[in-house]
C-alpha cells in the first residue's frame, strides 16, 4: 500500500544534496520508504507511553551525567597519551576485562552520540593492536548503531525528528530512492554529522536490516584505517615526549589532525563513489531499457 511521498524542502544545501539524490534508485527499498513514511502512527495506549519514552528518557539521562561529571573531556588524544602506560598496564593484566570494557563504553559513547567515537578507534588500535582494535571498534559500532535506530524508532522518533531539523529533509529523498547505497555512502564519507546519519534512516523508514548491513559494511573502512593509526601512536608519543625532554612538565597536544592525511581523506571519497555505482549502473541501464522499448 503506497504511501504519501515526502518532498524535500528549498534549502541552501539542496543542490549540492540533489547531485547525489539524482543518481540513485532502487524500486524495492523506495516502496517500502514510502509506506513507512506515509503511514500514521496509530493511538497508543497511555499505559504502555512510558515503556516508548523510557529508552529516550535513559539516553538522555547518561548524556547529562557524561556531561556534568566531565567524562567527556577524557576522550581525546591527549588524555589517551596522558594514561597510555596506566591503560597498557591494565589490558596486559586483564586482556578479557579489558576487551568487554571497551566495548561497553564505545557502545555508550555511540548510543549517546558523544563526540569521540574515533578517538577510541585509534585507541583501541593503540591497546589491542590494528586489527583485534578495529574488529572490536566496529562490532561495538554497529550494536552502539543499532541501539541508536531502535531509540529513535519509538515514540522518541518524533523529539529526535525535531533534533534532526532540516538535516533530515536533505537526506530524504537519497533514502527514499535507494537506502543502502545512500547510507553505504554516508558511512564510507561523513558528509553529514555521525550522530545524524544513525538517526536518520529509522526515522525515514529504512529496514533494520538494511541499516544494519549497510552501517557494519560502511564502516570497516575507516574503522580499520583509524585503528591501524592507533596502532602506530606509541611512535606519535615517544617523538613529542622526546621533544620536551628535561620538561617539566612535558604538555603536548595531539589531535586527529596530525594523524589523518589528505590521502586518507581522498581515500574514503573514492570508496564512498564506489558504494554509488550500483545505482548509477541500475539507472543507466534503466534508460537504455526505456530507449529500446521506445525504438
Amino acid at each position: 500500500m503506497p504511501g504519501a511521498q515526502i518532498d524535500n524542502p528549498p534549502s541552501p544545501a539542496r543542490n549540492a544534496v540533489r547531485g547525489i539524490k539524482g543518481i540513485m534508485s532502487g524500486t524495492d527499498t523506495q516502496a517500502h520508504f514510502e509506506q513507512s513514511a506515509g503511514q500514521q502512527p496509530a493511538p497508543v495506549p497511555r499505559r504502555s507511553l512510558w515503556r516508548r519514552f523510557l529508552p529516550l528518557v535513559v539516553v538522555v539521562a547518561l548524556m547529562a551525567i557524561v556531561f556534568a561529571t566531565g567524562l567527556h573531556r577524557y576522550l581525546s588524544l591527549t588524555a589517551l597519551a596522558e594514561n597510555r602506560e596506566d591503560l597498557g598496564a591494565f589490558v596486559s593484566q586483564n586482556a578479557v576485562l579489558s576487551v568487554l570494557a571497551f566495548a561497553c563504553v564505545y557502545i555508550v559513547v555511540v548510543v549517546l552520540s558523544v563526540p569521540g567515537a574515533t578517538i577510541l578507534t585509534v585507541a583501541g588500535g593503540l591497546l589491542f593492536g590494528g586489527f583485534w582494535g578495529g574488529l572490536i571498534a566496529v562490532i561495538a559500532a554497529t550494536v552502539g548503531a543499532t541501539g541508536v535506530f531502535f531509540v529513535a524508532r519509538t515514540a522518541a522518533g518524533g523529539a529526535l525528528s525535531r533534533k534532526a531539523g532540516p538535516w533530515l529533509d536533505r537526506l530524504a529523498g537519497g533514502f527514499r530512492e535507494d537506502a543502502f547505497s545512500y547510507l553505504l555512502f554516508l558511512r564510507l564519507v561523513p558528509v553529514f554529522p555521525f550522530w545524524l546519519v544513525n538517526l536518520a534512516p529509522a526515522l525515514l523508514g529504512v529496514r533494520p536490516a538494511t541499516y544494519i548491513l549497510a552501517t557494519l559494511i560502511g564502516i570497516v573502512p575507516g574503522t580499520f584505517t583509524y585503528s591501524i593509526v592507533g596502532a602506530g601512536l606509541d611512535s606519535i608519543i615517544a617523538a613529542e615526549r622526546a621533544a620536551c625532554a628535561g620538561v617539566e612538565p612535558c604538555d603536548f597536544e595531539l589531535s586527529l589532525s596530525v594523524l589523518v592525511t589528505p590521502q586518507t581523506v581522498a581515500a574514503f571519497v573514492a570508496l564512498g563513489l564506489l558504494a554509488l555505482l550500483p545505482p548509477v549502473a541500475k539507472r543507466v541501464l534503466a534508460r537504455k531499457s526505456r530507449a529500446g522499448d521506445g525504438a
